[in-house]
């Protein structure tokens, strides 16, 4: 990177996303962007990931506009319905049985916006998993080890989840763990951001 190169920031305390980006080897902070997560009424899932995603970015380039912001969301859809984050042991069990031998949808929207060079980019990107026909006992067992209550959908697919998979259908295999990579990557080269130079 040039000496010139913006600040970049992830609008998220999201450690997973934090992770992801940190594949890239690019000197990020991670500011919290404060954005309501309620859904609209009527709104689809993959709509509502892109607003959220945006309104982040958004959120935390107010507060620094001089800075590149990375903003995401995830939503998974099953039947058309959002699910959220189960945030209990109770809710996790209901939307595992709910997906077993099931197809969910999970819409990961990226929003990059730098205020000062008047950049702007987004992109969405779908995973579609097919679950297994998970027993009552084998969802327990899950849960209880890995306790995914902060993940939409309720698996870890990137650990002990994948065992719940029978397949996963995507372009950028990353965006089921929250941040889309590839997608991520090509927006922050057009905003000046190498990764490859970074690294060398």
């Amino acid at each position: 990177m040039k000496a010139s190169t913006p600040r970049l920031v992830l609008a998220s305390t999201s450690r997973y996303r934090r992770d992801l980006l940190a594949r890239l080897r690019l000197p990020f902070a991670a500011i919290a962007p404060d954005v309501d997560e309620a859904a609209l009424p009527g709104e689809a899932p993959a709509a509502m990931a892109q607003r959220l995603a945006l309104a982040k970015a958004n959120a935390v380039a107010a507060r620094e506009p001089l800075s590149v912001v990375i903003g995401s969301d995830q939503v998974a859809e099953l039947d058309g319905n959002a699910l959220g984050k189960p945030g209990s042991h109770a809710r996790a069990v209901q939307q595992l049985r709910s997906m077993r031998g099931r197809a969910v949808r999970f819409h990961t929207a990226v929003a990059v916006v730098g205020v000062a060079r008047h950049f702007l980019q987004q992109a969405l990107v779908t995973v579609t998993v097919r679950f297994r026909c998970l027993s009552d006992d084998e969802i327990e067992r899950y849960l209880r080890l890995e306790q995914p209550y902060d993940c939409a959908g309720s698996a870890k697919c990137e650990t002990l989840g994948i065992a719940l998979v029978e397949t996963i259908e995507s372009d950028d295999p990353t965006a089921l763990v929250g941040l889309p990579l590839i997608r991520t990557s090509a927006m922050l080269r057009a905003a000046g951001f190498d990764p490859l130079a970074a690294a060398a």
